[in-house]
């Protein structure tokens, strides 16, 4: 593995970064090669265009294709102008210097975009999950990575609800895989629960990821990337998708983790706009639900959001929001929607129990304050607030008050030094 690691007061320069393009990727080991190169949407702060840069210009010579697919997960596709943009080029340089790179969306409701890698049995899904399923999951991966000799992952690593740590092979799967192991391993995290799992490295889900990632036939390599808020790099790793991310998460966990010593009751949790619908803006409440009290509030803020979700809204306002304890309570009413959507709809709600009579019992208060109308968060089951009435300063330095404002949320993970049972109950 290459890698390069920043110090703590500065980000790692543009020499730095093109160096260890340089050490990774050598121009004659390319010659005559097709390559894919595997991004984020837009929904993931990181310098894709500098890296992007980079290796275009350390490969292009000799590599007879270097494309790009955005790895969408089930998000919705982005335009050729949104692409420019996450590669930080132009339109112009894009019709330019860039003209032969093909850029591909991840159709990933398309089941003839897909090929079929086989089947994880039933006997290795019971020990991957932990004893929690025992069923057969069928693997699927967008074709279109074999019209090329090499896959080449670029992307950042961040703390996450699903799968503990986000990037590696989880740019294969769900980033450009089919729904049946995407929808598998989402519910094996929501029935985990996202406090369990988040920040926590190797999860059952984590597990199911790499062991997809070993189907995938074709040569792998990847640059993970640990990003700071203002976009720069703390550290950037080369190798296998799983011996980069390997290294990559243990500094995401130095880096994008910060522990609290006692929760708060109310937490504001300011969403940036690359949140555009609610679908991703669910990250507002990931990152946070470990510090929010029993009984407390926390308020996703986000006045530019409008939409429960672009692709999967209409499905979403079927479901509405409910913690997992209560999805499975009353499973043969939902077992039949995909369970992703499950898995987000919990992961939003929070943990939380069910009464005897099946009513749900929701640990805290989720309360929205977007542009989605009282009457749809009522319908979806969260709560509302009119944003107009919030002025997000009034919450600022009061966390000795049991308040507490993120300006930015979606990316920092937040503990407490004391874990509670349902969060781990391990010293941060």
């Amino acid at each position: 593995m290459i890698s390069q690691i920043a110090g703590n007061s500065s980000p790692l320069t543009n020499e730095q970064v093109n160096e260890v393009v340089a050490q990774s990727l050598p121009a004659a080991e390319y010659a005559g090669k097709k390559v894919l190169l595997i991004v984020p949407d837009a929904t993931r702060t990181a310098p894709i265009g500098q890296l992007f840069k980079a290796i275009h210009t350390q490969i292009c010579g000799s590599a007879t294709k270097l494309d790009v697919m955005i790895a969408l997960g089930t998000h919705h596709a982005m335009s050729e102008e949104a692409i420019c943009e996450r590669l930080e080029i132009t339109i112009e340089e894009r019709r330019d210097q860039y003209a032969e790179v093909t850029f591909h969306n991840h159709e990933w409701d398309n089941p003839d975009a897909m090929r079929n890698l086989g089947t994880i049995p039933a006997s290795t899904i019971e020990e991957l999950s932990g004893g929690r399923f025992e069923m057969d999951v069928p693997v699927e991966i967008n074709k279109t990575i074999y019209d090329f000799d090499q896959v080449m992952i670029l992307g950042p690593v961040f703390p996450h609800e699903v799968v503990g740590f986000s990037g590696g092979n989880k740019y294969l799967f769900p980033g450009i895989s089919g729904p049946e192991v995407l929808n598998f391993f989402h519910w094996l995290g929501a029935v985990v629960t996202n406090p369990m799992i988040i920040g926590s490295k190797w999860t059952p889900v984590r597990k199911v990821v790499d062991h997809a990632g070993a189907m995938v036939d074709i040569e792998k390599t990847c640059f993970c990337m640990v990003v700071r808020p203002d976009k720069s790099l703390a550290g950037l790793f080369f190798g296998t998708p799983e011996s980069a991310w390997d290294a990559a998460s243990d500094l995401s966990a130095r880096e994008h983790i910060t522990y609290k010593e006692r929760p708060f009751h109310t937490i504001v949790s300011c969403a940036p706009t690359m949140y555009d619908d609610l679908w991703v803006g669910g990250k507002c409440m990931y990152k946070l639900e470990p510090i929010l009290a029993d009984g407390g509030e926390l308020i996703i803020y986000a006045p530019h959001i409008t939409e429960v979700s672009f692709s999967h809204g209409d499905l979403m306002k079927q479901i509405g929001y409910h913690c997992s304890a209560y999805l499975l309570h009353h499973w043969e009413k939902f077992k039949d929607f995909p369970w992703g959507l499950l898995a987000h709809s919990g992961h939003v709600k929070g943990i939380g129990a069910v009464d005897e009579n099946g009513n749900e019992q929701s640990r805290v208060t989720v309360t929205l304050a977007t542009g989605i109308p009282e009457a749809m968060c009522k319908q979806i089951n969260l709560g509302y607030v009119d944003h107009r009435t919030i002025n997000i300063e009034d919450y600022a330095d009061r966390e000795n008050e049991g308040i507490f404002l993120e300006r930015k949320a979606g990316e920092r993970l937040y503990h407490l030094q004391q874990r509670p049972d349902w969060a781990g109950g391990t010293d941060g």
